[in-house]
This record gives structure tokens, sequence and C-alpha cells, in this order.
């Protein structure tokens, strides 16, 4: 047993409360055109971009890890304590086998605790970016305030430590900035997730067939990428060798313009998928499909955030 993370009991008291501010927004589907967003920042910490790369086929497989990632979230966000509680526990158990060498020379673990809080904090950071970025209507200072203070608990659960990461979101803003000017490097998964994105493969979706996505693939990733480009900013776009235009500029004022209008014509499941999705889960574990409940068939990868 990991004497680190909360028990059972304690987990009621760390998952986001249900009339919450995180409840109501980091369910809609809009907030997918960060998803990038947030795995780009993930993996340009070098201990995280060296476990992927050298622990993850994010390259034959990108929308693992956003589904993983989605996966994590969506439980521990929408699923209850018991839930909550059992998923934490998977992330954990298979971040401690993910350990080797950096390029640099450095070795390195995803259990160390800077890293490994950085990943709560990425999360946090796409959701609230995504939703002021392509959602409406905006969040106020008090709203983005309440939106940390019901985060935060949650990192308990994968053992993310208390005083780990910063305790209001004035303070996480200048921690934030902080890892982005003296942390974050071009890793090798940096790269991976930029030359992903130029031509992504087909997502694991029955219904759509690959004549379909060819159809829909170049705008669908021209698109994921000027909104991953414009959520960035100027500073990692440099870091990056990424070229800021005007004609980008333009396309992503245009891509968040007709976002945050969508709103009144979205269907309810797509303002709020959470509880979509847990139903689509328990299915797919029923069908021993994914890996994520006991008795789920063996040699299927567990669906964690890695």
């Amino acid at each position: 047993m990991d004497a680190i993370l909360p028990t059972r009991e304690q987990a009621e008291e760390l998952i986001p409360p249900p009339d919450g501010i995180v409840c109501r927004i980091a369910g809609d589907a809009r907030l997918f055109a960060a998803s990038s967003y947030a795995v780009i920042l993930q993996v340009a910490h070098p201990t995280v971009g060296a476990g992927v790369s050298e622990h993850s086929n994010f390259r034959a497989d990108p929308w693992g890890r956003l589904l993983r990632t989605l996966d994590y979230t969506t439980c521990t966000i929408y699923g209850g304590p018991e839930l909550a509680w059992d998923v934490g526990r998977r992330v954990r158990e298979m971040h401690k086998q993910i350990k080797g060498v950096r390029s640099d020379g450095v070795r390195y673990h995803a259990l160390e605790p800077k890293a490994y809080a950085w990943v709560h904090a990425t999360l946090a950071e796409a959701i609230v970016k995504g939703h002021q970025t392509f959602a409406s209507p905006r969040l106020s200072d008090a709203e983005v305030e309440q939106f940390w203070r019901e985060w935060l608990p949650a990192g308990r659960l994968v053992g993310v430590r208390e005083g780990d990461l910063p305790e209001t979101w004035a303070e996480f803003r200048k921690y934030f900035d902080g890892m982005v000017r003296d942390e974050l490097q071009h890793t090798d998964s940096v790269r991976d997730v930029i030359e992903t994105l130029a031509k992504p493969t087909r997502p694991p979706m029955p219904w759509l067939r690959e004549g379909a996505w060819k159809v829909v693939r170049m705008p669908a990733s021209r698109g994921g990428r000027v909104a991953l480009e414009g959520l960035l900013g100027p500073e990692l776009r440099e870091r990056f060798g990424i070229e800021w235009t005007r004609a980008k500029d333009r396309e992503m004022r245009a891509i968040t313009a007709i976002s945050r209008r969508s709103g009144p014509l979205m269907p309810k499941a797509a303002k709020n998928f959470g509880p979509s999705y847990l139903g689509w889960r328990r299915d797919a574990i029923a069908r021993g499909e994914v890996a994520s409940g006991k008795g789920a068939k063996p040699g299927i990868r567990d669906t964690a955030a890695a």
C-alpha cells in the first residue's frame, strides 16, 4: 500500500464537489481543443518527456495518451469517490515503473514530486485556458480561484503531496510562469506531438471510417495545430521553433469566435460529456475492452494519464 495516497474514506473530501465549478465547466466538449496544449506542456518537462519517449508509443498511438488522460480526469471529476480513489491508485501504480536516463544523462523517475505535480497542474491550466478561449461566458477571477480550490485537492488521489503546488490561483500563475521560464524544454516528445498533429492518425472510433477521416483530417489537423500554437503563447512558440503569422492569428480568432458562439447549439451531451463517457466506460469494461475494471481482459493497456 502506497502511504502517500489517501484512504478510501478521504477520497470523498478530495474530489471536486458535484455542484462546483470544476464539474460545471470540465465536461464541455469544446475543451478538447485544449487537450494537446495540456499534453505538450507535460512532455516539455524533461522528466515527463523522457518517460513518454521511452515508455510510450505516442507516435503510433497519439490518441491513446489523450484518451487515458480523459479517462483519469473524467473519472476523478464525475465518477464519484469510489471510482476516483480506484483510478487514482491505478495511475500511481503505473507510474512507479516509468524510470530511466534522460538524453542529458540525468536519471529520472516519473514519481519525482516536482514533475509529477506538474502534470496535475497542466490539466488545470488547460481546462481554465481552454474555457476562457473556446467557451463562454468567460470565468471571473473569483470563479478561477474557486476552480483551483476545487481542483488542487484532487491531486492527492494520485499522490501529489500537499505543498507541491501553490494554494491559490494567483500563486499558481507565478509558479506556472516560472516553470515555463526555467524548466520546460524542446524535448523529443515535444517534437513528436507537433509532428503528429501535422498528420494525425484516425481516432479509435468505430463509426469514423478511414474514408471519412481522410476528408476531415486536413481541416481538423490544421485547426487543432493552430489552436495549440495559439494557446502556447509567444515564449513557448519561440522555444519550440513555431512561427506565428498574421494568417494563423486570424485563424485562431475565427476558431475561438465560432467556438464561443456555438454554446446554444450544442446538445446536452456535448455541454457535459462526463455522464455519457462514464456510461460508455462501464459498457466497455463489461465487454472487456478497457483494462480499467476487475476482470478486464489481460493484455489491454490500462487507462491512465501516462
